[in-house]
């Protein structure tokens, strides 16, 4: 196990710190054995596991460094000429602050001196340090993504380095991470989280799809040195990634309903009661297997622990902020990108609402984090999920709650650069479509972040153009909707027909649009004229149409892009939520108008792919009218 990365595991003992053995599944790893752990806060003189061989510090910024050492001991950190002094507090925790340097291409090292050790840190760049969030579709490794392979063999780049964050519990603010290491007898392979990589072949197979690409885009357009530091997490929710005091202050029922909801279930948990039921459970599968004449595995065993329950979740309120951005806090950074909200998508417009609510705040909080108030966050919207919406299905995907969560992004961004915002980004990735949930066209999601960066971080905005398109006004207009944009747009391949518009009436029930660019006039040879910015919507089906709503499935049929490869993002007019959708097909009110229960929600889906099914029969009526005479065998009536 140590042949592979020997020299890195003799070199954390050799510090100092304290080698555990530890449970794969306490560590949220791979299953495997022989795991083994440095803690988060090590013993004697010591530096926060951020502060490593092998990093990238942030240039132009502060540089922060600190971590622990005897009460009262004198602490020198040395760099690049400079040097600062601290003494340790009663809790034994130090920090320096040095100079902002500009970027450095040569390593450097970094020493710690305290009373009688030393510590040596070494390979070190100064360049720009970028900060992945979010969940699993964030965290999908390069070596799972569709050309991943051609990425790996090619990641020859040591100017990029790559940390990820281990995941850790509870809601304590934690005050570091430990590093991890695991061999895992199942895949017969190192696993590795918490330590600072040079970029290669080796390094990167674990590393996310869209960091990477991230920072390979950067660096070859800049050669600046490139971090990235990966604290995404699978199957999390935005709530969870916002401070639990930030969330507290938030004055909207959504919210406060979720807080109170946890709060119950922290309050009620009983884990003697949780420990019976799960004895109880193991006996009953032990006499099961005993009467059915099954061996009993070795590893079954009776339990006895007394599990924390709600406490720890992951995804109670707060938790993962605490546990993985609390430890980086203070830490200069360069920017942060953000992928997240499947997790989100189960409580339908209602749940959405809360997202809307908590987004913006959880971007603050994290811009506090790392003490920039104007820190660049890029924001990449919702990916796509289950089946792609055709004309046959079309209403049907209507009903669902993904839509509602990537609007909440889109409209997230949408306030914060209308306000003067001039570092928010934003790219949608609904195109990059697949039916798996963990859609595997993660390299171009990369590449549309890149290209936000480097236009508005790196001084590119005349050679790239990253702004989605953005409707400036909607007028009504004689049985059809004019959308006036503030940028030509066309659909991906130029020439087809523009899809994935719905319009509706007052009566709130949608049809498919046929959308075309305005006409205005025509050339001298008679050939019509049309305006690229402006959008005409229509519908035999909704004589009055007063609402539209554009991209509006979880995998949309969507096809328009504004500049190149910039898809449109998701669009509405109107504010119903997925009550006044059931209420305008089925006729009925819900019980919940934010939220659907099960037979409703069953019932919506009826009523839409009946409506569905009705409309592909007219239209197929339709054809058959049109086309009849050509239809008819010659000779005959």
């Amino acid at each position: 196990m140590f042949r592979r990365y020997g020299r890195q595991m003799a070199a954390l003992l050799w510090c100092g710190f304290l080698a555990t053995a530890a449970s794969a599944a306490q560590l949220n790893l791979p299953r495997g054995q022989d795991v083994i752990v440095s803690p988060a806060v090590g013993q004697g003189l010591c530096v926060s596991n951020l502060f490593q061989s092998n990093m990238v510090l942030q240039r132009d910024k502060p540089i922060a460094i600190w971590g622990w050492a005897d009460p009262g001991e004198k602490v020198t950190v040395t760099l690049a000429g400079q040097q600062a002094t601290a003494t340790a507090a009663a809790d034994r925790s130090w920090k320096v602050t040095l100079a902002p340097m500009p970027v450095q291409t040569r390593p450097l090292t970094l020493t710690v001196q305290g009373k009688d050790k030393t510590l040596t840190l070494d390979n070190i760049l100064v360049g720009d340090v970028w900060v992945l969030g979010g969940q699993s579709n964030m965290e999908f490794p390069i070596a799972k993504v569709e050309n991943g392979e051609l990425e790996i063999v090619s990641a020859n780049f040591p100017n990029i380095r790559l940390l990820t964050i281990p995941a850790q519990q509870g809601p304590e603010l934690h005050k570091g991470f430990p590093r991890i290491y695991q061999w895992s007898a199942w895949l017969n392979r190192h696993f590795r989280r918490g330590d600072w990589d040079v970029c290669s072949p080796t390094t990167v197979r674990e590393m996310s799809a869209i960091g990477y690409v991230f920072a390979r885009r950067l660096y070859m357009a800049t050669q600046v040195p490139i971090g990235v530091i990966d604290t995404a997490r699978g199957g999390t929710t935005v709530e969870t990634w916002t401070p639990a005091s930030v969330l507290r202050k938030i004055d909207a029922a959504p919210v406060q309903e979720m807080l109170a909801a946890w709060d119950q279930r922290v309050a009620t948990w009983d884990p003697k009661a949780d420990l019976a039921q799960r004895i109880q459970g193991y006996r009953d599968r032990l006499a099961q297997m005993k009467k059915a004449g099954r061996p009993v595995p070795a590893n079954m065993k009776e339990p006895t622990d007394l599990r924390p329950g709600p406490a720890t979740d992951m995804n109670r309120p707060g938790n993962c902020f605490a546990g993985m951005i609390a430890p980086l806090a203070g830490l200069s950074v360069k920017g942060v990108l953000f992928h997240q909200g499947f997790n989100n998508c189960f409580n339908g417009s209602r749940g959405a609402a809360m997202y809307y609510a908590v987004f913006p705040k959880m971007i603050a909080a994290w811009r506090a984090a790392f003490n920039d108030a104007d820190l660049p966050f890029g924001i990449l919207s919702l990916c796509t999920a289950g089946d792609a919406q055709t004309p046959d299905n079309f209403l049907a995907c209507m009903n669902d709650a993904g839509p509602y969560i990537r609007e909440a992004q889109y409209k997230t961004f949408l306030d914060l650069f209308r306000a003067g915002d001039k570092n928010i980004g934003f790219a949608s990735c609904y195109d990059l479509r697949r039916r798996w949930y963990h859609p595997q066209l993660k390299i171009p999601a990369g590449e549309r972040l890149a290209r936000w960066a480097l236009a508005t971080q790196y001084g590119m905005n005349r050679q790239l153009q990253w702004q989605p398109p953005m409707l400036k006004q909607m007028k009504v207009d004689k049985g059809r909707l004019l959308l006036y944009m503030d940028q030509t747009v066309r659909p991906v391949d130029d020439g087809r027909p523009i899809m994935g518009f719905a319009v509706a009436g007052q009566d709130g029930r949608f049809e498919p649009a046929n959308a075309v660019p305005l006409v205005i006039g025509r050339d001298d040879r008679g050939r019509p004229k049309q305006d690229d910015t402006v959008l005409v919507l229509s519908s035999p089906l909704v004589p009055q149409p007063t609402q539209f709503r554009y991209a509006w499935a979880r995998s949309p049929m969507g096809n328009l892009q504004g500049g190149r490869d910039i898809p449109l993002p998701i669009q509405r007019i109107d504010d119903w939520g997925i009550g006044h959708l059931y209420e305008a097909y089925t006729g009925k009110k819900p019980k919940s108008p934010g939220e659907l229960n099960r037979a409703e929600n069953n019932a919506l889906n009826e009523a839409l792919q009946a409506a569905d099914l009705q409309r592909r029969l007219e239209e197929a009526q339709a054809l058959l009218q049109e086309n009849k005479a050509k239809l008819r065998p010659q000779g005959r009536p």
